[in-house]
């Protein structure tokens, strides 16, 4: 059982001239499923291909050419609300969302409206150790993206790439839950994270395949928990849209800014116009790009190509089977079987890949001095490296020599980092290079004795003051440590000073 008692984080506030001012945030997340084929044809899903070369005949709307589901597509949706704890509804309907778009061959795109694929499930925020939000997720419904103007290859053309259209969208629409644009950004890494552990899509915002509409609004104090209890989005104020959010430092940029417009307005004495807006990441700030009254009336009716979509509680229940154990049940255990603290749980199951390495590391060994070498060694290398752990030139294997050389007193701490060094830029199995490089460390007594007895000679002064402030025998244990190179065994050193001093 799942121990994932949390505090719930502060809203964030915003000074006015009237009083203080909280946010209310809504997100409408758009992952790509990942899936080696479109929604409803066989054209490659193949990010950066030639322009206009992964279309098939549904894609470009030829006459006669008609969808056919992919089922792939499909379980990979049904995959995700499970990841999410939501209902998956047993019968769903894709409709037609008609608009014109010069990307858009149909002139309307196959989504759905009333019947989704996904209810309501939640994603758990963290925030720090101990506080997270928990989001609710209003529905997710299966759609097919659109194509991709590109308006700056001529100054007097603008050019389409149809390689895109038809690939499956997952649009993940989240309940107005979220008070801040920290909170914002956590939400969308986190529904990144469990996405990649699932396999459903790979969440690559730079590339387009991960991206969100943020719904802003503002309220006073106490008027979200009205809307709490009440369930009246009158007291939650007038709210915008900021579209195809693709960035998660543009995204709190964005919601920061257009909070504060939105409180400027009210308190000179205007009202805020329900709209939609884009994000201008040069000027930092928000404007209009339509209107409420300008908005389209999508006029949704059902796809007449596309029957119901009616799938089996066996089928969901063999996919729920397949499911990986996500990063929520991932970092409770590792505290529990490993006795890491929650932020290296955190850090460490960041990831399935960094998860797996560790696991490897951590096998037989302590699980904290594991932990600390991957955590603070490993990946602090790595990142200084601009390397994921999957190009790790250290690989768990040699990284658990290391370990095991220190726990059998081979070498000290010092010495393991300088191992660590060698193994990273020269590769080797770290017990023979300790070997044949003379790195163990010096556990005999008698030399360790005769080491401190040379320290304390030269040193006569630091003895008469060290046997009046014991606290300055560490000084001692500092000199031998160095005298031999790192390679003297701490603690008998330390245990031999204060034998020497008395203390």
């Amino acid at each position: 059982m799942l121990d994932l008692a949390f505090e719930e984080p502060v809203a964030t506030r915003l000074s006015g001239v009237t009083g203080d001012w909280e946010m209310v945030i809504g997100l409408e997340v758009h992952a790509q499923v990942r899936s080696q084929a479109k929604l409803f044809s066989g054209g490659a899903n193949d990010f950066g291909a030639e322009p206009n070369s992964n279309v098939a005949l549904v894609d470009a709307a030829m006459p006669g050419m008609l969808p056919v589901i992919n089922e792939y597509c499909v379980a990979q949706a049904v995959r995700t609300g499970l990841g999410l704890k939501a209902e998956i509804n047993l019968r769903s309907v894709f409709d037609r969302k008609n608009y014109f778009y010069p990307d858009l061959p149909q002139g309307y795109q196959i989504s759905q409206f009333k019947y989704p694929i996904v209810g309501e499930g939640e994603v758990l925020v963290n925030l720090e150790p101990g506080v997270a939000r928990r989001v609710r997720i209003e529905r997710i419904h299966l759609e097919q993206d659109a194509g991709k103007s590109i308006h700056d290859m001529d100054p007097e053309s603008s050019f389409v790439d149809l390689n895109r259209t038809g690939v499956a969208l997952m649009e993940i629409v989240s309940r107005p839950d979220i008070r801040g644009p920290e909170e914002a950004a956590e939400y969308v890494r986190k529904l990144r994270q469990i996405m990649r552990y699932l396999g459903t899509c790979d969440g690559e915002m730079q590339e387009g395949s991960l991206r969100a509409d943020v719904n802003v609004s503002v309220c006073r104090p106490g008027d979200y928990e009205k809307f709490v209890e009440t369930g009246d989005f009158g007291v939650l104020g007038t709210r915008c849209e900021i579209k195809n959010m693709n960035s998660m430092r543009f995204m709190q940029q964005a919601i920061n800014y257009e909070a504060r417009r939105q409180i400027d307005i009210i308190e000179d004495g205007g009202v805020i116009d329900q709209e939609t807006r884009l994000f201008d990441p040069v000027k930092g700030e928000t404007r209009t790009m339509r209107s409420k009254e300008e908005a389209h009336d999508y006029r949704y009716f059902p796809c007449p190509d596309l029957l119901p979509l009616e799938i089996e509680q066996g089928w969901i229940d063999d996919i729920a089977a397949s499911l990986p154990e996500l990063p929520d049940e991932k970092r409770v255990r590792f505290m529990r079987d490993y006795g890491v603290t929650e932020y290296d749980a955190a850090v460490l199951s960041a990831a399935q890949n960094d998860a797996v390495f560790f696991e490897q590391v951590a096998k037989g060994r302590d699980g904290k001095t594991s932990a600390n070498w991957v955590v603070n060694e490993l990946f602090g290398r790595l990142n200084k490296a601009g390397l994921t752990v999957e190009d790790s030139p250290v690989s768990a294997a040699q990284l658990g020599g290391v370990i095991d050389l220190i726990a059998s007193n081979a070498i000290s701490g010092k010495i393991a980092k300088e191992l660590f060094e060698i193994v990273w830029s020269e590769g080797g199995d770290p017990a023979e290079i300790v070997e044949a490089r003379g790195m163990k460390q010096v556990t005999d007594t008698g030399a360790i004795e005769a080491a401190v007895d040379e320290v304390m000679a030269s040193s006569p002064e630091k003895v008469a003051q060290a046997k009046e402030k014991p606290a300055l025998a560490g000084w001692f244990v500092g000199q031998v440590m160095k005298a031999t190179g790192g390679k003297a065994n701490p603690q008998a050193v330390q245990e031999i000073v204060k034998a020497k001093l008395g203390v």
